[in-house]
């Protein structure tokens, strides 16, 4: 479930600075899936969600330099194991989309809920993470029904030639079977 203030209960809550409000709350109308992994192509560690959460220490590896400034945050990211920790809550706007624009619509942070997979473009996702992104989709369903099937995009096809995740090896197909 989701409560009145946004916060999945099959979520760890680990609060990100990295939000603000969002104009119009009653305006969520899309999903917006993308991946993540830090350092690029590792998987496991803190290193996510110290990034999510304004803590990244850049010592720890050469490419947290280029990140360091970085001011960004999801609603929600789901890692290898299918465990989802969530850093804002859905009422909020995340700063995951940046440019972008969906259906001639811009600024899709105003109006989306991002979701992490910890992965890269080219590494298959677990079966643990489709059941969990299943799962949390079906209750953002529930709770923001302007988000359809049909509203639910990768990072790709909202910021084309700047993004590219999920990348081509999430299976579109399989999730949206799960969703069923």
């Amino acid at each position: 479930m989701i409560d009145q203030q946004g916060w999945y209960d099959g979520a760890m809550h680990l609060p990100s600075p990295h939000c603000d409000f969002r104009e119009d709350p009653n305006d969520i109308s899309l999903l917006v899936i993308h991946n993540i992994s830090l350092p690029p192509s590792q998987f496991g560690g803190p290193y996510i969600e110290q990034f999510f959460t304004g803590k990244l220490d850049s010592s720890q590896h050469p490419f947290f330099k280029v990140i360091q400034n970085m001011r960004v945050s999801a609603h929600c990211l789901i890692d290898r194991e299918g465990k989802v920790i969530q850093f804002v809550p859905f009422i909020e706007r995340a700063w995951h989309a940046g440019v972008s624009s969906f259906a001639g619509r811009e600024r899709c942070n105003d109006y989306s809920i991002g979701i992490e997979l910890e992965g890269d473009d080219i590494s298959a996702y677990s079966e643990a993470q489709y059941n969990a992104l299943a799962s949390l989709t079906r209750e953002l369903i529930r709770q923001y029904p302007l988000i359809t099937k049909e509203r639910i995009t990768g990072h790709q096809y909202i910021a084309p030639l700047r993004k590219t995740d999920p990348g081509l090896v999430f299976d579109w197909r399989k999730f949206t079977a799960l969703l069923d």
